[in-house]
């Protein structure tokens, strides 16, 4: 069940955030200039609206996200930061005492809230413009990970698999012998796959 549950945290510790997270850290920026609310709606069709228990915040979720594209960690160190990080745990919108969830949480809600991949880069263009309008972030050009858009239109051909596999043998042999460069039979110069595969 998806609702607003962004409240206020209530922690006798919450002032050790204003002791070790600056006022001018990223992550403080971005957490009390940009209004988060947007995901609800664009998140409201993933989720069932009448039953079943509460999901973790979907906003909380996303800053998982967020942060895992902010600082190329995997889902695993992602969490295990924010259990130490003070300024991972203040943008989390997390006491500095609570527990952080597991991390296989973050593949749950990729595959389950975020079915299609478009929605990510979605939500995650809304919250640049909306740090740009800010003025969090000054450049106009920003830098992505793009791990997913490299597998899907950037695929190798068999061929170039296997010159590139070809290649590693090559020189995993060199660096145990050296005489074999003239004992390994010449590299395949032809472009047709059945030569690659002989070689």
């Amino acid at each position: 069940m998806i609702q607003k549950q962004q409240t206020l945290v209530l922690s006798p510790y919450y002032e050790l955030y204003n002791l070790i997270v600056p006022k001018d850290n990223l992550l403080r920026k971005i957490n009390e200039l940009v209004d988060f609310s947007f995901i609800y709606e664009e998140l409201q069709v993933n989720y069932c609206l009448d039953n079943g228990r509460n999901a973790i915040d979907p906003i909380r979720m996303f800053k998982y996200l967020l942060l895992k594209a902010i600082f190329d960690l995997s889902d695993v160190d992602i969490v295990d930061r924010s259990r130490y990080d003070m300024s991972f745990k203040y943008f989390l919108g997390m006491a500095p005492e609570d527990p952080v969830m597991d991390p296989s949480s973050l593949t749950k809600f990729r595959k389950l809230r975020l079915k299609n991949m478009n929605m990510l880069d979605l939500l995650i263009e809304k919250t640049v413009s909306l740090a740009i309008e800010k003025e969090i972030i000054k450049s106009t050009s920003i830098i992505v990970d793009a791990t997913h858009t490299k597998a899907r239109y950037n695929q190798k051909s068999p061929q170039e698999i296997l010159q590139d596999r070809a290649r590693k043998v090559r020189k995993a042999l060199y660096t145990i012998d050296e005489t074999l460069k003239g004992k390994l039979p010449a590299k395949n110069v032809s472009t047709f796959l059945k030569d690659e595969l002989s070689y």
